[in-house]
């Protein structure tokens, strides 16, 4: 939202709604962003490289604590992803998924013994839903879960599982075989049968590491699985928090690809005049602002619905469907004021518009929210 100190995507006064416990990760995070992510970050996401030093920044700035509101929490997604995407995946994964999952469906002593951890960074969590052959439909997951005495038994395959190399613990779905109801166990990786290799060849969030994850009779004990989670719908109650929180990073990268077009196109110079001096210029500057704002104004509804405990799919839903593709469109047309500049790494863009299309796609395509929301708005399932 801040360029330097102006506020410039700010048309609509949204930082008068932030509260100074708000306000301080925001500006800690912008400026974590602004003095330790940029001038580095390109190297590592053009060498695929995991950007361990600034991962555990995050742990030193108290970024990945419980106990933020939704708005605050919002807030440093939206930052991180103004950086970068990779970064902005990790925390997402970290915080939005395998915490999100122990906090709200773990029992105290798992919630003791990996929440704290977690937070330092002491520990790294994944969250390993997708299958290889199950990602939109992933309530049709194969991996199974057999019971023996106090230990469960699993065996299958999960694709796409941020941190899944790095992770210390992966929440682990699994169907049973007793009940064929989906479950939720806590992996520690070092387990034997329990076996992660990095996907290569990724033209996106090329800085952080997703892996393909073969699970081979590992045996978890009965302590180890999570009691909140008895069904699929359980999996989803913490898919619902964490789509809110794409919406919100999505509108980060959006930001970024706007500030940048504002400050090349006023620097830049084309026929004896900057490019900003041109009509045609300033309206596409002017429909780039009123998409990020109109962005803004679903998240900070978002942030306070989640504070109230009313945010449902069809919401999540909506703010995920309407903000991705927004972003995706603004980041679009920044690209193009950028001219063959936009392709270069150095001016950042190019990786925006890059990994916009992971956030795009995970925790539900276009199509599934349509879908979902489709159904409450029609009464009328058509999903198949």
């Amino acid at each position: 939202m801040m360029l330097g100190t102006a506020l410039v995507t700010d048309h609509f006064l949204v930082r008068e709604q932030f509260d100074e416990a708000e306000w301080e990760p925001f500006i800690r995070t912008r400026r974590f962003v602004d003095e330790e992510v940029l001038p580095v970050i390109n190297d590592y996401w053009e060498r695929a490289e995991f950007p361990w030093p600034l991962a555990r920044q995050l742990a030193e700035l108290e970024l990945l604590d419980e106990g933020m509101s939704p708005l605050a929490l919002g807030l440093v997604h939206m930052e991180l992803n103004r950086g970068d995407g990779s970064l902005g995946t990790f925390f997402g994964v970290q915080t939005g998924l395998a915490m999100k999952a122990i906090e709200m469906l773990g029992s105290p002593e798992q919630q003791a013994r990996w929440l704290g951890p977690m937070a330092r960074l002491d520990a790294i969590g994944a969250f390993a839903l997708t299958e290889p052959d199950h990602g939109s439909d992933s309530v049709a997951l194969e991996t199974s879960a057999r019971r023996e005495g106090d230990t469960w038994v699993l065996n299958g395959a999960k694709r796409w599982i941020g941190n899944g190399t790095i992770a210390d613990v992966a929440v682990v779905w699994a169907r049973s075989t007793e009940d064929g109801q989906v479950k939720g166990f806590l992996v520690e990786t070092g387990s034997p049968g329990y076996d992660a290799t990095v996907i290569t060849g990724k033209a996106a969030v090329r800085a952080v590491w997703q892996a393909d994850i073969r699970l081979d009779d590992v045996r978890v004990p009965e302590s180890s699985r999570l009691p909140g989670a008895t069904t699929f719908k359980d999996a989803g109650r913490v898919l619902i928090t964490t789509r809110g929180t794409v919406a919100w990073g999505a509108l980060g990268h959006a930001m970024a690809a706007y500030d940048i077009a504002l400050t090349y196109t006023r620097q830049r110079h084309q026929f004896g005049r900057p490019l900003a001096s041109f009509q045609i210029v300033q309206d596409r500057l002017v429909k780039m602002l009123a998409e990020v704002t109109s962005m803004q104004l679903y998240c900070m509804q978002l942030a306070r619905l989640a504070d109230d405990g009313r945010v449902s799919d069809t919401i999540a839903g909506l703010a995920k469907f309407n903000n991705t593709r927004k972003a995706r469109q603004v980041i679009a047309e920044a690209r193009d004021l950028l001219g063959g500049n936009g392709i270069l790494l150095e001016n950042h863009v190019i990786r925006h518009m890059s990994d916009i299309e992971v956030l795009h796609t995970f925790e539900g395509t276009e199509t599934m929210q349509a879908l979902i929301v489709g159904r409450d708005i029609t009464g009328i399932g058509a999903f198949t």
